[in-house]
């Protein structure tokens, strides 16, 4: 059976008692504020505006749940890091977040953007180690790799590869000139793919 990204909004979640049952596979997409993450979500999906995307760091507020059909699901995450909300915001979006990874058992895979020009940051290498240590797959998508020109682009992909475990994969990725889109929207779908199918 081949799996259709078709997504359709289910809920969106403030606290934790919120979140959809717990149940079949799930793949999340996390990142920075700012980094790029909706527009990604949007381009890997092929949808416009499924993931609501703005200048302003911090829009995703909330843990938005998409599904996919047969128990699978697309999860949005609040960007992490700088964002123009108050402290107790911030400190409710880490709450919500740790609760999502520690309790989620359909997790399977996380999709973590980083802005090219940025490079890895603490918050990002924490969210490699929470994969690494509960054996959910990983990715990073290098965003916004339009903005730089080529020997710039391979310059900052040479310095990521050093900073990050060697097994995980890394995609120079660009919405606009969709670039690693194909490759992206490839490991999502084998990700929600469950045993028995092919």
């Amino acid at each position: 059976m081949s799996i259709l990204l078709n997504p359709d909004f289910i809920k969106s979640a403030h606290e934790p008692h919120q979140f959809p049952d717990d149940a079949g596979r799930e793949v999340a997409v996390v990142g920075r504020s700012n980094s790029g993450k909706s527009t990604a979500i949007n381009a890997i999906v092929r949808r416009r505006n499924l993931a609501r995307t703005s200048k302003t760091p911090g829009r995703t507020q909330l843990i938005n749940f998409f599904d996919l059909g047969e128990n699978r699901r697309l999860v949005d995450l609040p960007g992490y890091g700088y964002a123009k909300v108050s402290g107790s915001v911030r400190q409710h979006w880490r709450s919500l977040l740790e609760a999502y990874f520690q309790q989620r058992k359909s997790l399977v895979g996380l999709i973590i953007t980083v802005d090219i020009r940025r490079g890895l940051k603490d918050l990002d290498h924490v969210m490699l180690d929470w994969a690494g240590g509960a054996q959910v797959s990983v990715v990073v998508l290098l965003t916004k790799s339009d903005k730089l020109n080529y020997s710039a682009r391979l310059n900052c992909l040479a310095k990521v590869k050093k900073s990050m475990p060697s097994a995980t994969p890394l995609i120079l990725f660009s919405a606009p000139n969709k670039t690693g889109v194909d490759e992206a929207r490839d490991l999502l779908i084998g990700w929600l793919k469950y045993k028995d199918e092919t």
